[in-house]
């Protein structure tokens, strides 16, 4: 990666940061492979790059068997929607935003109507996604940008993406990922803390941790690794309590056992679909086994 694809964060995101938490039409339980036990950790030698990349890129193999559905979890029509929704979704559930953005974007349907809003009346729309006033100034910001400077269009390119106000790179690899299909590693709170367990990098830093993860899969991993990764952190592999007992990829975890390794106690810390309940997205894909959320007012 070039030194200025390494740029740091900027704006809204690195002032606001995260994501968090929310039955089906068929619930699946992941249950681990009956002849993949994890075994006791032993006193071992360290485990040689080359090793780590295959248990890597075997990790990312389970996922996909275990979320073919996996997808942004954020509603969207277009990039101008998935662009607002992310800068939205800052210190807030996706859930959250989901259930707002409905008013947002009927109120404000194009930069150049959003650019001319009057900030107070966006506050109130957006007040339950937290920090409105600072997240109605970005999403104003960078709707005037969009207007004055791209033609009211979303930019596909990374180096335009990171000059609008609130944008920094994790915003930009969400939208260049899933709105213009151009490959890229979206670095949140679940990703950071899933690839560290896993021993896939060290760092702290989200630039770091992107360099790290995308030195160990092909381009067009990038951004359905993104996505399998943070599906499995809000689903079974949580902060505090990982369920472990009832991880599908705990043999190749090198730190299976820092949560619940009890099969049955494991699969009551289940979340969204794989827990029998409602996922994030009002509007979800087809192929997701999950039931739709709840519209705003009606959980």
């Amino acid at each position: 990666m070039t030194g200025r694809e390494l740029e740091s964060e900027s704006g809204l995101e690195s002032e606001l940061d995260s994501k968090a938490t929310p039955k089906p039409k068929s619930t699946p339980k992941p249950k681990p492979k009956a002849d993949a036990k994890p075994k006791p950790k032993a006193d071992t030698k360290p485990e040689s790059h080359l090793a780590m990349v295959r248990r890597a890129r075997r990790i990312n193999r389970e996922l996909a068997e275990l979320y073919p559905y996996a997808h942004p979890e954020l509603d969207f029509r277009d990039a101008f929607e998935l662009l607002v929704a992310t800068v939205l979704s800052a210190q807030t559930t996706d859930l959250r935003v989901n259930q707002t953005t409905p008013a947002l974007f009927a109120a404000y349907p194009t930069p150049e109507d959003m650019a001319a809003a009057v900030p107070e009346e966006m506050e109130k729309i957006i007040r339950p996604t937290g920090f409105f006033r600072a997240k109605t100034k970005s999403l104003m910001g960078l709707s005037t940008a969009l207007r004055d400077n791209f033609d009211g269009e979303v930019p596909g390119r990374l180096e335009d993406l990171v000059t609008l106000p609130g944008v920094g790179r994790k915003t930009a690899n969400v939208v260049l990922g899933n709105a213009f299909k151009v490959p890229g590693i979206t670095v949140d709170t679940h990703f950071g803390r899933l690839v560290r367990r896993w021993k896939w990098t060290d760092q702290e830093d989200p630039v770091k941790v992107e360099a790290d993860v995308a030195a160990i899969f092909p381009k067009s991993e990038w951004t359905m690794l993104s996505h399998r990764v943070v599906f499995h952190g809000r689903r079974i592999c949580h902060a505090r309590k990982p369920a472990c007992g009832a991880c599908p990829i705990a043999p190749l975890c090198p730190s299976y056992g820092e949560g619940e390794t009890d099969p049955e106690k494991a699969r009551k810390l289940l979340k969204y679909e794989m827990g029998g309940r409602p996922g994030q997205r009002l509007s979800p894909p087809p192929d997701y086994p999950g039931a739709p959320a709840p519209a705003l007012g009606a959980e």
